[in-house]
């Protein structure tokens, strides 16, 4: 089982998770870009850190420096590793019906003389079991003879589709970081601590344009998150929750406000953030996967 770590390991810190999965016994790791490989360098003995955005000619310098192996996708990515690295190992990524990125499946004679250590393709439908192009790709990938040391198919909904989409490596993303399709355990956590705590009456508003008007006395906590946090205004008008205490009115940059009434909340206390992706997404209409790259860079990360 390789991982996915680009997006700064979707939000919550490629370098700790390379580290912590490392611990665990993951040896293959994927970014997007080089910019995101710089930051992981050098690797411990025994990594091995895979651009699926391939190589391009300003890429060059730094790639023939470093341990980090592009992920070719285009003739001119294979022209051009050909040129500046002949015989240095590569991985290629081969487009199964996904349209993306990758090589033609009519490409293969484009490798001849490269020696290509990982060859992938990505399911575009893996986290819907049965959707027949599941099916459709898993038997064109597997019928490309272009020669490879191992292949590697499966993101994380190809992961729970069984056995027969595993081939050599599995490269998870989303479900290793508590998103669904996977187990669905909730991995990443938001406490935010209390600005204020104010009673309002029936009648008063709350927040930007004064979405929300209490129709009876209330206690209302304001909170130090907000959209700069990727805490995102989608959660305004009671989509979103804090220690299951609703949201009232819009998510702001830097505050939200949530109904505390009858609560034994306090000015300075901490709160845990209602932030389970799969409920989320279900609550605000954005896919878990925008939840958790959004996150911002203002929050103490504690790795537990």
């Amino acid at each position: 089982c390789g991982a996915a770590i680009k997006a700064d390991g979707y939000g919550l810190g490629a370098r700790a998770t390379l580290d912590r999965l490392a611990r665990e016994g993951c040896r293959d790791f994927f970014v997007a870009t080089w910019a995101e490989a710089a930051l992981l360098l050098p690797l411990a003995d025994g990594l091995r850190l895979s651009v699926l955005h391939g190589v391009r000619d300003i890429d060059v310098p730094f790639a023939l420096g470093n341990a980090a192996v592009p992920v070719l996708n285009t003739a001119a990515q294979v022209a051009l590793w050909r040129a500046v690295a002949p015989g240095r190992g590569c991985d290629v990524m081969v487009d199964t019906g996904m349209n993306r990125l990758g090589l033609s499946r009519h490409d293969g004679a484009l490798l001849d003389g490269l020696t290509v250590d990982t060859l992938m393709s990505h399911l575009a439908c893996g986290e819907e079991a049965g959707n027949s192009m599941n099916e459709r790709q898993r038997t064109a990938f597997a019928g490309i003879d272009w020669p490879a040391k191992r292949r590697s198919f499966a993101n994380s909904g190809g992961v729970t589709l069984g056995a027969a989409y595993a081939f050599d490596l599995t490269r998870p993303g989303i479900g290793l970081y508590g998103g669904t399709p996977g187990p669905g355990t909730q991995v990443a956590r938001i406490e935010t601590h209390v600005v204020q705590v104010r009673d309002i009456a029936a009648g008063d508003s709350v927040g930007y344009g004064a979405t929300f008007v209490a129709e009876r006395a209330m206690r209302v906590a304001i909170l130090n998150l907000g959209y700069a946090d990727g805490y995102r205004r989608a959660f305004s008008g009671g989509r979103g929750s804090a220690g299951g205490h609703r949201v009232l009115g819009r998510v702001s940059m830097d505050l939200t406000a949530i109904d505390v009434t009858g609560a034994d909340i306090a000015e300075g206390d901490w709160v845990e953030v209602d932030f389970d992706l799969p409920s989320a997404a279900l609550a605000t209409g954005l896919s878990q996967y925008e939840l958790l790259t959004g996150l911002g860079h203002r929050y103490q990360r504690s790795y537990t």
